[in-house]
């Protein structure tokens, strides 16, 4: 018959370990959370691997211990806790007692202690023993039933040690052990030891005289001069370090089996309440009983709309509010994406329309029948996700209106940091309830269920004063961007087949340049092959490596670019390849049977509010290069009637800077309409503004934008390649320009900490727990965060809402010209020659009056017969 098992969790330890080895996480309430969940991770984990009769978790107290009164400077000298860790602790505590697992602790001694009398006490009641923990002093309590388990490398690996692995592994017994780091001190407890003595010569001393006791009875065999006197002098303190460092095994306190509860007794359905709460989602299937009871199981019935009769008297039943789901097939090609079936909640009632069955009786009719529902105003419907149902509708000729809320919108404007808002998500995370099911039974569940998520979701919205961000903004846009993602952009395959000659060539002609400079053939997007080159046959300095060779990244290559001419060929290799394989070969497949490429524009991507390109991404076709430019001369307009245009917000960052930090000076320097940068250079280096040189304005157009992302002295000197006394008093000057600018970046950074987060002009949010953290170089990243989020994001809103009014604004005039694209702070239009100044007008009238700011809002547009030209 096996042994029973208790397991022994060292409470601090591993919340030390957890917190330091994980990135700042925090729930949707700014609550940090990355300790509690690396914690229990660990203990879910230790659950399944030892399977324990018994769970108990030890804790340190603040009052002082034996030790303490002993010796006045035990662990002296230590950081204090980080805030966010130490907050954690009390929900660590919460999980643990819902957990049912006992918490042991005691004023006077520390967790070791209890763990030491726990571990000896179990051992004797014939239990064997796990303590889990990062503390190696734990090592000494190691025997042949009691097994240590030491968490490495963060939480991903461990080692487990009994007494005969710390014999094999360090020559020595756990006991002996305890007598190592008497002598060899502990830096971290502020144990002394004896000076001179490290871990090396501790071992060696112990493996041979087996304690500090017998050492010092046989100091004259001891070799080495300074070693005794060291020893002769410090003997008393290397008892005492052992006695510091020795663990108590004997604390007087109360044990009994029958008191540690069971691991089976505890309430399932309260731990994975506080789980929800915590955000923990990935942890919520990993606490399970065979008991289905502990958790909403939801299965709704539903009605078959698969005839027109049924379908008929479904669309005179419908009056008001529906819950809808739209099944879009093939999502990803314009081409081939049709509307499968529709799912609907009306009146507690739920339906699902066969579209198949009901197209095969009579296309006709039935798109006259769903009309009726889905192109009422008066019929709102609250649905999930909603834009690819906007272009499969507007195939069949229906347009989509009334909707009146969008989930996912919804749910990405309250936590923008998450990564994906599946309908399941969102109602396991906030219904608590699991969609069971499979095909047309689940999203039954899902439509019936959606008006309990929208009733958590709108009033949260209310809350955070978002209504106008998605029922003006975000929902509208769903809308525009559909349209404009079916509109497409039209390419000419010729001339991206000529562009992809060219670059082949380009290509061929830089392979053989850098193997000439390199005196050999060889792979050189194999940065293994090229470090070789490199480092080893060209004797390059070495800047950085990897734990599988030389590092031969940007960085890398940037510093080293003045010290051989191979340096830049290989850059250059990199740019023109990256650009062949992502753009010339990467756009080939994704050209539609239309001629056209149709991105998929993702809303509840990005942090800040910005659109996403996907599949393919037309935001990023690089253009600081002109053989990266020149990809754009293969975009052309749908026909020879039409010309693309481009609208381009002229610096609209600095423009939304100037007015969120309603600073005098740059305010009035936009209303001058002064050239800004030139207008910087002239107030940061003191000269007339027609005496301004082309590098000053250059200059001064980094630190600009630099400032606007939160850019230090550090980065603004390698960016211009200056010194970082010149940096910083670029920077001092142009703060004593526009003073209200850097009491806006004080202002910022102080009420994130506060709120941890921060929001735009539109009252969009953006969580940053990074801002309080204690790892300094996370903290710099959320000041820098806290600085540039409102700027880039309330751009975002601005951009977005003009895509909007711009999108309006032609349907109303009843206009043949569309958006065609939007990247950045710019959108792209096909324009039919005819409306040409129609169009530019509207465009530039709906873009620059969009919102109301203390600056003027300055569009620059172009016009070409490409997208090159445009531009």
């Amino acid at each position: 018959m096996s042994k029973e098992r208790l397991l022994i969790l060292d409470g601090h330890s591993l919340m030390y370990r957890a917190f330091y080895a994980l990135p700042a996480l925090t729930n949707s309430d700014g609550i940090y959370t990355n300790a509690v969940y690396g914690f229990t991770t660990m203990l879910l984990k230790m659950k399944e691997e030892f399977e324990p009769d018994y769970i108990v978790t030890t804790f340190d107290r603040k009052a002082p211990t034996f030790r303490h009164e002993e010796y006045k400077d035990y662990k002296a000298g230590r950081k204090r806790m980080p805030d966010e860790l130490q907050g954690q602790f009390a929900i660590v505590r919460e999980l643990l007692e819902k957990m049912a697992i006992d918490i042991f602790e005691l004023d006077g001694f520390e967790a070791d202690d209890l763990i030491g009398t726990l571990s000896v006490f179990a051992e004797e009641q014939g239990l064997e023993v796990f303590i889990i923990t990062g503390d190696r002093d734990a090592l000494q309590l190691a025997t042949d039933n009691v097994k240590v388990v030491i968490n490495k490398k963060g939480m991903s690996e461990k080692e487990i040690y009994d007494r005969n692995r710390i014999i094999e592994e360090f020559g020595v017994t756990p006991t002996e052990f305890i007598d190592v780091k008497g002598l060899m001190g502990d830096a971290s407890d502020n144990i002394p030891g004896v000076p001179g003595i490290g871990e090396k010569t501790a071992y060696k001393l112990i493996k041979e005289y087996k304690s500090i006791e017998n050492l010092l009875m046989n100091i004259d065999k001891v070799s080495g001069k300074k070693l005794v006197e060291n020893l002769n002098t410090y003997s008393e303190q290397a008892i005492f370090s052992k006695k510091l460092a020795t663990i108590i095994t004997c604390v007087p306190m109360e044990m009994d089996l029958s008191s540690i509860k069971s691991k089976e007794n505890y309430d399932v359905r309260a731990v994975k309440d506080l789980f929800y709460k915590l955000q923990f989602k990935s942890l919520i299937d990993r606490i399970s009983v065979d008991d289905d009871s502990v958790e909403e199981i939801f299965s709704a019935d539903y009605e078959v709309i698969d005839n027109l009769q049924k379908l008929s008297e479904l669309t005179f039943e419908i009056k008001d509010t529906i819950y809808i789901i739209f099944d879009i097939g093939d999502t990803n090609v314009f081409s081939k994406m049709c509307l499968n079936n529709i799912y609907i909640n009306y009146k507690e009632k739920n339906y699902l329309i066969k579209l198949d069955d009901l197209f095969k009786e009579d296309e006709e009719k039935t798109i006259s029948y769903l009309k009726t529902i889905l192109e009422s105003n008066d019929i709102k419907k609250v649905s999930h996700a909603v834009k690819n149902a906007y272009t499969a509708l507007n195939k069949k000729k229906i347009k989509l209106h009334g909707i009146q809320f969008d989930t996912e919108l919804a749910a990405y404007l309250l936590d923008s940091a998450k990564k994906e808002y599946s309908l399941e998500t969102l109602m396991d995370t906030n219904l608590r309830i699991s969609i069971k099911g499979e095909g047309h039974a689940k999203e039954i569940n899902k439509v019936a269920l959606l008006k309990k998520l929208y009733e958590i979701l709108e009033p949260k919205i209310k809350e955070y004063e978002m209504e106008e961000l998605l029922y003006k903004v975000e929902q509208p846009l769903t809308e525009a961007i559909s349209y404009m993602e079916a509109e497409g952009f039209t390419v000419d395959k010729t001339n991206l087949e000529e562009l992809g000659v060219k670059f082949a060539a380009d290509i061929a002609k830089l392979e053989s340049t850098i193997f000439v400079l390199a005196g050999e053939e060889f792979n050189i997007k194999s940065p293994k092959q090229l470090g070789k080159i490199l480092f080893e046959k060209l004797d390059l300095p070495v800047i950085k490596k990897t734990k599988t060779g030389y590092s031969t990244n940007a960085e890398v290559l940037d510093a080293l670019v003045d010290k051989h001419p191979i340096i830049a060929e290989v850059t250059k290799y990199r740019q023109v390849t990256k650009i062949f394989s992502t753009y010339i070969e990467g756009l080939k497949p994704v050209i539609d049977t239309d001629s056209r490429i149709h991105s998929n524009f993702m809303q509840t991507v990005t942090t800040t509010g910005r659109l996403s390109s996907t599949e393919p991404n037309l935001q990023n076709i690089p253009i600081r290069h002109e053989m990266g430019r020149a990809i754009r001369k293969a975009f052309i307009p749908h026909n020879d009637k039409c010309v693309i245009l481009s609208a381009d917000y002229s610096q609209i960052e600095l423009r939304v800077l100037a007015h969120i930090a309603a600073d005098e000076n740059l305010i009035q320097a936009f209303i001058d309409h002064s050239d800004i940068h030139t207008k910087t250079a002239s107030e940061v280096f003191n000269v007339p503004m027609d005496e301004v040189t082309k590098v000053m304005r250059s200059n001064a157009k980094a630190v600009n934008f630099g400032i606007v992302y939160g850019i230090g002295e550090f980065s603004l000197a390698n960016d211009l390649n200056i010194s970082r006394k010149e940096a910083k008093t670029y920077i001092e000057t142009y703060f004593e320009r526009y003073p209200s600018v850097k009491k806006y970046m004080k202002d910022i950074v102080i009420a994130a900490e506060e709120n941890n987060s921060v929001t735009t002009i539109m009252n969009r949010r953006r969580f940053i727990p990074e801002i309080n953290s204690a790892n300094k170089m996370v903290k710099a990243a959320g000041i820098r965060l806290a600085m540039n989020t409102p700027i880039q994001g309330s751009a975002a809103d601005i951009i977005k809402l003009a895509m909007v009014n711009v999108f309006d604004k032609l349907k109303e005039e009843g206009l043949k010209s569309t958006l065609i694209l939007q990247v950045h702070d710019e959108l792209i239009l096909n324009v039919y020659r005819d409306e040409l100044k129609q169009v530019e007008l509207l465009v530039k009238d709906q873009m620059e009056n969009v919102v109301k700011l203390l600056v003027p809002l300055e569009v620059e547009i172009s016009i070409g017969e490409t997208w090159y030209e445009a531009k």
